[in-house]
């Protein structure tokens, strides 16, 4: 929410800092200040219409594959900018594309432009090259108005990353947040919200208030109220628009390194899970094909894909067999499928040899910005020990659950769960009634994510 009357910031030089203006002199705005934006949906939000112009078709790009983000720039138009430093962000943005190297298999990039109102200037969708984003960005003209992120930031939440705007779903969503030197509404609760969506927010803020100054901000300590606390990673103050060309490769660098992109993270799209299931013959076919599904109806339940959560599978009998990796299927619908397709195997029941192959074959190769958790399915008494495979998993930071059928062993369930056991282990006395707990299994998984300190 904004001020009613924010304290709004000088223009007089475009060198100089801002400070309050002098609300008895008459301000002169420059005439397309007084523009309406036409909008015949009623949102409040524009899509700008440039009128078309003949060029030359351009090669798709692929880009750098190292750098795969979905990455919008929220470009301060506001009055207070002035035309000079207007045109420095400009520079700013036309730098960062070409460093970037954007590509359909690499980094897409957007604008936005936010004053009273945000206004997309550029989908994600609209150019798959450096060279046509550049052009791009050089017709952009000044927006004008307040200094609206929090508005702006809202706005790239509910209407910007779209499938239809380009939003490619498996590469992580990054908005990078331009302000020349404080915003002139809350941050907040807009940003959470944008972070809990799965938007990875940096802020940019070129001349931040000093000292005499926080006295006029609508919300202290705006950037901290905005960003991840992740020890500065995704907040760059900038002392003067002069100084902003510097910032092109720390900020580029940080973008694309999407290992440490956590914000987006949920408790839905930041995990490997491992299933190891009882391939027993106690297990029989008909109550495997049960477990199959119960495997299937938790799995439905995350957001699946490369960057987001990926699952493994182990059988075990007295052996161990890899039905599929981390990785393997990174489309919902093909795991759902692949899990479909496991065969029942039948033979003996040692639990602890595959506790030890799951954590040699699974994960040993999880990312390291993935939460690793290992569901245990079992419906009897292990022939081998499970405490000291169970201890050895846990210590790799691996979150264990376990869930016991019929003649499941309770002893052996609560040394396979992580502690506390009663939030990690289940039992059931039928097959039929697994069901039942893949709600408690979720919710568990989830509350026990978002209780760490992370943003």
């Amino acid at each position: 929410m904004s001020q009613a009357n924010p304290v709004p910031r000088s223009t007089d030089s475009d060198g100089n800092r801002r400070v309050p203006l002098d609300r008895t002199q008459t301000r002169v705005e420059p005439v397309d200040a007084w523009k309406m934006d036409i909008n015949p949906y009623g949102t409040g939000f524009n899509v700008r219409e440039q009128e078309p112009t003949a060029r030359a078709p351009e090669l798709v790009s692929q880009g750098d594959p190292n750098c795969m983000v979905d990455l919008a720039f929220l470009m301060d138009g506001s009055w207070s900018i002035g035309k000079r430093r207007f045109k420095i962000q400009k520079d700013f943005l036309s730098e960062v594309a070409q460093v970037i190297n954007v590509g359909v298999a690499g980094p897409m990039m957007g604008v936005i432009q936010y004053g009273d109102d945000p206004v997309t200037e550029i989908s994600l969708r609209s150019y798959s090259n450096s060279r046509e984003v550049k052009s791009a960005v050089e017709k952009i003209g000044q927006k004008g108005g307040l200094s609206n992120v929090g508005k702006a930031l809202s706005y790239i939440n509910t209407h910007y990353f779209s499938d239809a705007n380009g939003n490619r779903g498996g590469a992580p969503n990054v908005a990078v947040v331009l302000v020349d030197g404080w915003p002139t509404d809350k941050v907040e609760e807009a940003s959470r919200l944008a972070r809990e969506s799965g938007i990875n927010i940096f802020f940019v803020t070129i001349e931040g208030p000093d000292d005499n100054e926080k006295q006029n901000l609508v919300e202290v300590n705006f950037v901290d109220k905005a960003v991840c606390r992740t020890n500065g990673f995704y907040s760059m103050p900038v002392t003067s628009w002069f100084a902003l060309r510097k910032a092109v490769q720390p900020l580029v660098k940080r973008v694309c390194d999407t290992d440490r992109l956590l914000c987006s993270k949920t408790c839905l799209n930041a995990n490997d899970i491992a299933f190891v299931i009882d391939g027993s013959s106690s297990v029989g076919t008909g109550n495997f094909r049960t477990v199959l599904q119960f495997v299937a109806n938790i799995t439905q339940e995350f957001e699946i894909s490369d960057t987001d959560t990926r699952v493994g599978a182990v059988q075990y009998t007295y052996e161990q067999r890899l039905e599929f990796g981390f990785g393997q299927y990174n489309h919902k619908a093909e795991l759902l499928n692949a899990i479909k397709r496991v065969s029942y195997w039948s033979g003996g029941t040692s639990t602890g040899a595959a506790i030890t192959f799951a954590a040699e074959k699974l994960f040993s190769k999880s990312k390291p910005n993935k939460r690793k958790i290992m569901i245990v399915i079992t419906d009897g008494r292990s022939y081998d020990d499970v405490r000291v495979p169970a201890l050895a998993v846990q210590r790799q930071g691996v979150i264990a659950y376990s869930i016991g059928i019929a003649w499941a062993a309770q002893d052996e369930l609560e040394y396979i769960a992580t502690d506390p056991d009663k939030e990690h282990s289940f039992f059931v006395d039928e097959f039929d009634n697994l069901y039942k707990f893949v709600p408690k299994i979720i919710h568990n998984i989830c509350q026990e994510f978002n209780s760490q300190p992370r943003n």
